[in-house]
């Protein structure tokens, strides 16, 4: 998919790996919605805000008929709560499970006509290496991400006949707010990773792999499991 002349609607584009994906877009040509549950926050020049909270459906479809003319929507904006998934609040686990994997969800059954009439496209699900590796003390997050990669690979066979494909972005820590706490050394720029996700992007790719750490543990899932101390 060129990205040129591309309309793209990019959720959680006020800060983080959103606000490079969508600066990056606007850079290779594409007309771009910056998405924010807040459009007052947004500060990418030459995108167009749009207000979009991914928790609320209404929310969703009055974006959807805003960007009317969308052809790649980009389903970014998530949550980490730290909730595990035994002694967490269920509330936590709740709003984290409604913002990684339903909000993506309604989100692209509003775009898939959208894209569907605008003669096809792509959607883009950021994902994690937590889809596939999931510790205790960050379950909740996990199961949302892995839900989110099973939401991609199902709507992926499901839109392909509607022109549409379906590509899922998973990477370790990046630099951004969500990642605050992790040492710089272990992260890797946002900028890099959005430039990987479009290049993925235009060239069809089903998953991208941003970073070493996404790569290690995909190639394990091949690996026996290990069994659990007790």
């Amino acid at each position: 998919m060129e990205l040129k002349n591309t309309v793209a609607v990019v959720t959680g584009a006020n800060r983080g790996l959103g606000r490079h994906l969508a600066a990056q877009l606007v850079e290779r040509g594409a007309k771009v919605y910056a998405a924010a549950r807040r459009p007052e926050t947004v500060d990418v020049p030459g995108v167009v805000p749009l207000r979009l909270d991914i928790t609320d459906e209404a929310s969703i479809r009055k974006a959807a008929r805003v960007a009317s003319d969308a052809t790649l929507l980009i389903n970014n904006a998530g949550i980490s709560t730290g909730a595990t998934l035994v002694g967490g609040g269920l509330d936590e686990i709740r709003h984290e499970m409604e913002t990684n994997f339903y909000g993506p969800l309604v989100a692209t059954r509003a775009f898939a006509p959208v894209i569907e009439g605008n003669g096809g496209g792509a959607v883009l699900n950021v994902l994690s290496a937590l889809s596939w590796f999931h510790p205790a003390g960050l379950g909740s997050y996990a199961a949302s991400k892995a839900a989110a990669w099973a939401l991609s690979d199902a709507t992926r066979e499901e839109l392909a006949p509607r022109g549409i494909s379906v590509s899922a972005l998973h990477v370790g820590y990046m630099d951004t707010d969500m990642a605050a706490a992790v040492p710089a050394d272990q992260k890797v720029a946002a900028a890099d990773v959005a430039a990987q996700a479009l290049d993925g992007i235009e060239t069809g790719l089903p998953e991208i792999l941003a970073d070493e750490t996404s790569r290690y543990v995909k190639q394990s899932l091949s690996a026996a499991p290990q069994p659990t101390a007790g």
